[in-house]
């Protein structure tokens, strides 16, 4: 049995060492590739999840999406979950705010999401034709969750925010989740929700990535089936693309995007 898992181990290290070879132009700046082999070889034998059913070449080409975006499976900023035979790429919430702030054209001071409980005080308000966001969260509040919002803060003093209310976070998750049951939504229901509102609003955030293969990996890390893929600069060149992989579905029609300004009021005033 030790030995059919370090072969297996291997086939996937292997895989892994070949293709950050031979796609070195589509990995980021100042990538490292030893720390990046390391850490998903201390990941696949952690125990957290079960790799030994799935294809070597299905784990591969999902730890590569992790390598084109620079994102970090050790340290949770995305995930490769097994599902049956194949491995699934996901992004995490502290993974997409990374790769927001790496990749807008307008450079962003901050980008964050939080969710809102029965007793929070949120609102919305317009004056003089100007749009405002108040929150005050009420302090240690477990109470049950009403709703979520994201806010984009740029450096030239603009910003934009989506909310989104539970009905709207349960309709996108029944509606266009890949895994709407999943252990994530089961435990981790705050960050899912924060997820979705932020992916939302990551729809108006010009991302300009440097290659395809970024491009691709970005929408495929998604929780949510997605159709209309963005216009990529050039063709991407993924050796380990499964050719049975299914084209993608939309998931969310018109954003709700918003320009306004936001106040987060600290709860002890």
């Amino acid at each position: 049995m030790a030995t059919q898992e370090n072969n297996y181990l291997l086939a996937v290290y292997n895989g892994l060492d070949d293709g950050l070879t031979k796609q070195v132009k589509a990995l980021p700046e100042q990538f490292n590739k030893q720390r990046f082999l390391q850490n998903c070889m201390t990941v696949l034998q952690d125990g957290t999840a079960d790799f030994s059913k799935c294809d070597p070449k299905t784990v591969v080409r999902t730890l590569m999406k992790g390598a084109f975006l620079g994102l970090d499976f050790f340290n949770g900023e995305c995930y490769a979950i097994p599902y049956g035979t194949q491995c699934n790429f996901q992004t995490d919430y502290k993974g997409e705010i990374k790769l927001c702030k790496r990749y807008s054209r307008n450079p962003i001071k901050d980008i964050y999401a939080k969710v809102v409980r029965e007793g929070d005080q949120f609102e919305e308000v317009i004056e003089n034709g100007r749009q405002t966001v108040n929150f005050k969260p009420k302090s240690f509040n477990d109470g049950d969750i009403i709703g979520a919002f994201s806010i984009v803060l740029y450096m030239d003093g603009s910003m934009m925010y989506d909310t989104m209310s539970k009905a709207e976070i349960e309709h996108t998750r029944q509606t266009f989740s890949k895994a709407a049951n999943s252990k994530a939504w089961k435990e981790s229901y705050g960050e899912m929700c924060k997820k979705t509102v932020l992916r939302r609003l990551c729809k108006l955030i010009d991302l300009d990535f440097d290659t395809a293969e970024q491009c691709q990996a970005f929408e495929e890390g998604s929780e949510f089936d997605v159709k209309d893929k963005p216009k990529e600069k050039y063709q991407a060149q993924d050796v380990y693309q499964s050719n049975d992989q299914n084209t993608q579905k939309d998931a969310e029609g018109a954003d709700g995007a918003i320009d306004a300004d936001f106040r987060e009021v600290n709860e002890n005033e």
